[in-house]
């Protein structure tokens, strides 16, 4: 009896002590995919992009293009099949220094003006990279991204002193906040721009850049619940925009 009364204590234990485990195990469970967030290739629905030059930027520059390219690191002997393209930037500066050139999405809006358009980046982001060619110029490239409050986070992708294509890969710090307790939980992060910067002592006079590819490593495990289509954004939007939503006087 007394045996048998320590096992049952035993295992009484165990299953106390493994619970907590059990209810929140779903809430570290990760769904690793990679998203591409712009491929640069052609089609009816292709992003449309925007340069914008700091201080002492030369007259009638930046200049951006799409154009026929790719890593063959990443295409191998189809990377110059017209499927697939590129973006380019082409700028000068009149003086040296700590220069720098936005590159970042636009959309029209319903005026038919060019906006600023941020990419709402999937999932809780781990990493960012993209393809970029460079010309052994010291410049160096960055990425700013918004999170839910408003706040821009820059990250360095590092640097641009090298000759051809090479995959700029940045970790996304834990800091960064993409959820919240409270349903919804995921806070997505939203992709602003690039930013180049020459060096004081670098060559501005003549610089070419090509960009492929903007992926990201991303978490798309999101746990479920009871109901859950009423914590989305778009059923949240059409739910109380109703003319039958009844209002206080």
């Amino acid at each position: 009896m007394k045996r048998g009364g320590l096992i049952l204590t035993s295992l009484s234990l165990l299953i106390a002590l493994s619970t907590p485990a059990l209810l929140f195990a779903d809430e570290s469970t990760v769904d690793l995919e990679s998203k591409i967030l712009d491929s640069f290739d052609p089609g009816p629905d292709r992003q449309q992009w925007f340069a914008e030059g700091s201080n002492y930027i030369t007259a009638g520059y930046p200049q951006w293009t799409f154009t026929q390219g790719g890593p063959e690191a990443l295409y191998g002997s189809d990377a110059n099949n017209p499927s697939h393209q590129v973006l380019g930037v082409h700028f000068k500066f009149d003086r040296q220094g700590y220069n720098s050139i936005d590159v970042f999405p636009v959309a029209k809006d319903s005026n038919g003006n060019l906006v600023a358009a941020p990419i709402q980046i999937p999932g809780r982001v781990q990493t960012l990279d993209v393809w970029a060619w460079g010309t052994n110029h010291d410049y160096y490239l960055d990425v700013e991204l918004e999170d839910y409050t408003g706040v821009v986070h820059t990250l360095h992708l590092g640097s641009l002193d090298y000759a051809g294509w090479k995959d700029l890969i940045v970790t996304v710090p834990t800091s960064i906040p993409q959820s919240v307790n409270t349903i919804p939980k995921l806070k997505g992060l939203k992709f602003l721009k690039f930013v180049i910067w020459t060096q004081p002592t670098a060559d501005v006079s003549d610089y070419y850049i090509y960009f492929d590819q903007l992926k990201v490593l991303t978490d798309m495990f999101e746990t479920r619940i009871d109901g859950e289509d009423l914590a989305t954004p778009e059923e949240t939007q059409k739910i109380w925009s109703s003319p039958d939503v009844n209002k206080a006087q």
